[in-house]
């Protein structure tokens, strides 16, 4: 496992600044933002020319290398909600949104075989993910099932063709939201074996799910690792539960993200777990706490989690009392 960073977390500022940053502070990988307008990195640019050789040389000058893109925003649009909810990521009809995110989708996994990162981070998006609930309409998700195989499989066979894996973001407000949607969007496409997962442990907890116990269900499934906590602060949430909406920042919110050890993700259960089904990518950290500056989860992550990284599997005893040729 490698400790890495999300280049997201400042996207005012020009990647190779963010890359000179954060090198000092024992950062290994990237994941880099790759929706369109992020600032940061155009897929359009990357697949053109000699940019995408550039933007490695630039990466490994700095001794990290590119573990993942980001298409958080643009892949939201595939499944939706195709309103007005999207037109802060992009305006037009709902089949315009869903192309463009298609279309921006598959342009980032081919930037990613452009750039040797082997994973793109995204959503599939839901229209309303309300119809998880059996009341009013119980055939809603069934029918988010039939566009979910309809509209995913012919991306992830251009992500198999390029050599690069989609690893889902398990999200609330969105089609996969818990180890069971999880479950059943392999089994929607066949397990195609460029679906994958990226587990953000804060998500999950939101939920009350166990990021543990997701590891040793998904396994080989699990792609990517978010490194980013979350707390469900014990003297709100008598009032407003674990689905509490507003301002996160508000003082009586019931849920805050935090950076990692300030949570209540058990971190040591956490990557014992990924060590123990082979997982060998980043724990990319993601800054969306609102108690701190996010310089302060630069420098406090990088002491906490670096200690923390298993970089090798157990080789096994040797001696006498464990091998008996």
């Amino acid at each position: 496992m490698k400790l890495g960073f999300f280049t997201a977390n400042f996207t005012e500022k020009p990647l190779e600044e963010v890359v000179k940053m954060v090198a000092g502070y024992g950062y290994e990988t990237l994941e880099i933002p790759a929706y369109e307008g992020n600032g940061q990195l155009e897929t359009k640019d990357i697949i053109k020319g000699n940019h995408a050789a550039e933007v490695k040389k630039m990466v490994a000058g700095y001794g990290m290398e590119i573990q993942a893109l980001s298409n958080h925003a643009d892949s939201f649009l595939i499944m939706g909600p195709p309103g007005k909810e999207t037109d802060f990521i992009y305006k037009g009809t709902a089949k315009e949104k869903i192309m463009h995110g298609t279309e921006s989708l598959i342009r980032t996994a081919q930037a990613a075989n452009a750039l040797e990162a082997p994973i793109v981070v995204g959503y599939p998006g839901v229209e309303n993910w309300g119809r998880f609930f059996f009341f009013p309409y119980g055939e809603g998700w069934s029918e988010y099932e039939e566009q979910f195989a309809e509209r995913f499989t012919p991306i992830l066979d251009k992500f198999q063709e390029y050599g690069v894996k989609f690893a889902i973001e398990i999200h609330p407000n969105s089609f996969v939201y818990d180890i069971h949607t999880a479950r059943r969007a392999l089994e929607l496409v066949d397990y195609h074996p460029a679906l994958g997962y990226n587990l953000d442990p804060a998500n999950i907890i939101y939920l009350m799910i166990d990021p543990a116990l997701a590891v040793d269900s998904l396994k080989d499934r699990i792609f990517h690792v978010h490194a980013k906590d979350a707390e469900l602060v014990k003297h709100n949430i008598a009032l407003g539960g674990t689905l509490m909406h507003g301002d996160m920042s508000a003082l009586e919110h019931t849920y805050r993200f935090r950076i990692p050890g300030w949570g209540q993700v058990e971190w040591k259960r956490l990557i014992t777990e990924l060590s123990m089904i082979g997982y060998t990518g980043s724990l990319s950290y993601e800054h969306e706490d609102v108690t701190m500056s996010r310089m302060d989860g630069v420098e406090k992550t990088a002491e906490f989690l670096k200690p923390l990284i298993i970089k090798n599997p157990y080789e096994g005893r040797k001696d006498k009392l464990f091998n008996k040729d």
